[in-house]
């Protein structure tokens, strides 16, 4: 039984069994009671011409990520890490073949055949066994592990990372994922009861090109009269709508932006939200983090060529220095919405910055809530009447969920009560959870182990 019904049965059980709490109840939290301590790491890194500093930013500061997994219980989780490009060529979803070619051989940002289509990269690193990295326990339980590699993890992955900037400029960042995890060339990536995490590193939104529309890239007058000029707002006016709702985007700042679900061009964003969860039949065991530029500011220049006719270029939303000189990058609409589809199982953090620490910090605290039983929050909860007892008093309930047929949900008391069963509390520390503000985790205590089939649903109240 998927924990997507039991997840329903949670949330009837949390609404019913406290009459303590009032108002709308957000999940904050779905613990499994047994985690595994596997987890496949595929990094989606954009390749298009500006990225080589934001690929060194990444690798430099990788490290960062692989101490935060390394700090729980346990030590560094069974890991495989791949790294894909968001170079899927002149292709669309379906088509048998790709588009035109887009820019002569050679010129970065072109867009040639399939592009890297989700093969995994591993640039300089020497691998044995596969395209990824793979380092797990060694079963004897003395802490010694089996890698595929020689010489240190970061160096490692900063090898793979490189990959360059000359991909295409049409970045499809969700089919290269989609395709990075069906690709038969990554086989043994994908481990059937591995958690899975998908860090996305661009400076521009995605633009995965839908069914049957490798026409996308064509560069003709009639082409460019019904789709616009052939250069990366194509993607914009076609892939994003904002209110108003004017495919020119004619406007200095849009609101509400979002992607365009019903473009005949550019794919919506659920599907590929759908396909990352079907993998795993389970959305606990999925997360998502994004290093890209924020969503807003949203605004469109018209810009003047050498003919009087005015060009729509998409504002950046952010800019900043770097040793290589100023950079930038644009409203990423698209893969906000995305990371935005996995609440509790996501982190976005802006690519506008020559230190990229605190992202990939971030990061790995997420990815180790896939693998720890006691995760941090990484939403604002509001606090309860403390005016009867002294505290922190988050307002949350938790429910046991038990895969039974039917699912069979337990309430589950405080531990600040005077219950001696199973308890759950929210409990401060900046030590595991240094990156949220509030810096609040769930623990679970227990009288006894809980069965495989276990997880913890922790609802509460958000602030406002």
């Amino acid at each position: 039984m998927s924990r997507t019904t039991l997840l329903a049965v949670a949330v009837l059980a949390a609404c019913g069994a406290h009459d303590i709490v009032v108002g709308d109840l957000a999940t904050v939290a779905d613990i499994p009671a047994r985690p595994t301590r596997d987890i496949d790491l595929l990094f989606v890194v954009d390749n298009s011409p500006s990225m080589a500093t934001k690929q060194r930013a990444l690798a430099a500061n990788f490290p960062l990520m692989v101490d935060a997994l390394s700090a729980t219980p346990g030590g560094l989780p069974d890991v495989h890490i791949g790294v894909v490009t968001s170079d899927m060529g002149a292709t669309s979803a379906n088509d048998a073949a790709p588009g035109p070619d887009v820019g002569g051989a050679g010129t970065p940002g072109g867009c040639f055949g399939s592009g890297d289509n989700g093969a995994l990269q591993v640039g300089s690193a020497q691998l044995v066994g596969g395209p990824f990295i793979s380092d797990v326990d060694d079963g004897a339980g003395s802490g010694g592990r089996v890698r595929n590699y020689s010489g240190d993890l970061g160096d490692v992955f900063a090898q793979m990372a490189a990959v360059g900037e000359n991909g295409c400029g049409f970045e499809q960042h969700l089919r290269a994922m989609q395709a990075g995890l069906a690709n038969p060339a990554n086989a043994g990536f994908l481990r059937d009861d591995a958690d899975l995490a998908v860090v996305i590193v661009a400076d521009e939104d995605d633009c995965s090109v839908g069914s049957n529309d490798a026409t996308f890239f064509a560069d003709d007058p009639i082409t460019d009269a019904q789709l616009g000029r052939l250069d990366s707002y194509r993607c914009t006016q076609l892939g994003v709508v904002c209110d108003p709702d004017d495919p020119t985007h004619a406007h200095d700042h849009e609101q509400n932006c979002r992607p365009r679900a019903d473009s005949p061009y550019i794919e919506d964003v659920q599907p590929f939200v759908d396909s990352l969860v079907s993998l795993k039949g389970d959305p606990a065991q999925v997360m998502v983090a994004t290093i890209v530029a924020p969503a807003t500011p949203f605004g469109v220049d018209l810009e003047s060529a050498s003919d009087p006719t005015l060009i729509p270029t998409l504002e950046h939303s952010c800019t900043f220095d770097t040793p290589d000189g100023p950079a930038w990058a644009d409203p990423a609409v698209r893969l906000a919405a995305f990371a935005n589809s996995f609440p509790g199982r996501a982190t976005a953090t802006s690519i506008c910055s020559d230190d990229l620490s605190g992202a990939l910090s971030d990061i790995g605290g997420v990815a180790a809530d896939l693998v720890v039983g006691d995760p941090c929050l990484t939403t604002t909860v509001a606090l309860a009447d403390t005016s009867s007892a002294p505290g922190l008093q988050p307002a949350c309930v938790a429910s046991d969920v038990h895969a039974l047929n039917p699912p069979v949900a337990t309430d589950l008391p405080s531990c600040d009560s005077d219950a001696a069963t199973d308890c759950f509390a929210i409990v401060a520390d900046p030590t595991a959870c240094p990156g949220n503000p509030d810096h609040l985790r769930v623990q679970v205590r227990r009288s006894r182990p809980a069965s495989d089939d276990t997880f913890t649903h922790v609802q509460c109240q958000l602030a406002h």
